[in-house]
């Protein structure tokens, strides 16, 4: 659910700490009783020049940040999440909280959404995959990762591409809605809201078919209902973007099958494998000063003739060598995506090793290097 607040009507000792975050450009405001309020910067954490919370000033800041729904939903589920409009000095800025309990004490995260979907450079995702990606003509595109990962901003971007290039009726089903897409051209695009503008991931599915699409977007696949839905979907021409939150691009595949029941898992990789169109994993990784932005690190696994064979016979096992293999069809791996970051300078050495499945792929390059030189 998404509200507006203001200054007068807002907690003050949020908005003071929710400014800090802002200014810093930080990600996120951790509040939780028995610790200062901390931002995240570039992937740390870092503690405000405040006090540490008692379980009173905790309860008492977060209660103030929500509306009698919210509160409800909390009372009833333990936790809530919802996005919310914050000016400061007349510049309005948009927020996705989630409360939760812990301990029996109310606690909370609040993630600052850029007011603006970045530009490609910034984020470090290359342009032509994703206008690969945003104009394929129909199927399945997942984007997969932990939390964190950039998955939300990638679709932002991807979305955006479409939007603006026009002629798209786009749907959305989030939750909570955090990028807001502006109005372009001949094209419409309409986001509705988990717990607002609808129940849930698979109702918005079941009435986004009847309203004309031809992109939807589903926030996140979590149960099996949201999955055959997708799946429908993109059998009947639709272009749908999703994410799950796997380690990497065959573990999307895996997860998505182990949403069903065994018996129907063989017929799910059939249409899986019909259906899929790419699969795309992200990492972002510290970068080599310290404090500065992350750096993204991606896998991109294209649904070709032998990744749909292994799909269908269940061999993912075979994906990680593809992966490496050919380069030649857009198959990327992390381990490839990260030798690059680490030449161009852009991640240190050690980095690149403790996030390598195989770091020879390193001593490769340096040995080449040499021989060159």
């Amino acid at each position: 659910m998404s509200t507006s607040a203001g200054s007068d009507e807002f907690p003050q000792l949020i908005h003071n700490w929710l400014r800090q975050a802002v200014s810093a450009g930080a990600s996120d405001l951790h509040i939780v009783a028995g610790y200062p309020p901390m931002t995240r910067l570039h992937g740390d954490l870092t503690q405000l020049d405040v006090p540490v919370l008692s379980d009173e000033q905790a309860t008492e800041q977060l209660q103030g940040i929500c509306s009698r729904q919210q509160e409800k939903l909390l009372s009833e589920n333990k936790n809530c999440d919802w996005s919310f409009d914050l000016a400061f000095d007349g510049i309005a800025c948009r927020f996705r909280a989630n409360l939760f309990y812990t301990a029996g004490t109310l606690a909370g995260c609040i993630r600052i959404v850029p007011s603006a979907i970045p530009d490609f450079e910034w984020a470090g995702l290359p342009q032509d995959l994703a206008e690969q990606l945003a104009f394929q003509r129909d199927g399945l595109v997942i984007l997969t990762g932990a939390t964190g990962s950039g998955k939300t901003t990638s679709l932002a971007m991807i979305v955006d591409l479409l939007n603006r290039g026009g002629g798209k009726r786009i749907i959305t089903v989030e939750e909570p809605v955090e990028y807001i897409h502006p109005v372009a051209e001949s094209s419409v695009v309409t986001q509705r809201e988990v717990g607002t503008d609808v129940l849930t991931f698979a109702d918005g599915l079941k009435f986004g078919l009847r309203q004309d699409p031809d992109v939807i977007l589903v926030g996140e696949i979590r149960d099996l209902e949201t999955a055959q839905m997708v799946l429908s979907a993109a059998e009947t021409g639709h272009l749908v973007f999703t994410t799950l939150h796997t380690r990497d691009t065959k573990g999307a595949i895996s997860r998505f099958a182990d949403l069903f029941p065994h018996e129907a898992q063989r017929d799910v990789r059939y249409q899986l494998a019909a259906g899929l169109r790419a699969v795309v994993g992200q990492r972002l990784l510290p970068g080599t000063v310290k404090g500065e932005k992350r750096q993204l690190a991606l896998e991109v696994l294209w649904n070709t003739h032998p990744i749909a064979t292994a799909i269908r016979s269940g061999k993912l096992e075979t994906i990680d060598n593809y992966l490496l293999t050919n380069r030649e069809d857009g198959q990327l791996s992390f381990d490839e995506s990260i030798r690059r970051l680490w030449e161009a300078g852009q991640i240190t050495h050690q980095t690149a090793e403790s996030n390598m499945r195989e770091v020879s792929l390193l001593t490769r390059t340096r040995n080449r290097s040499r021989n060159f030189s």
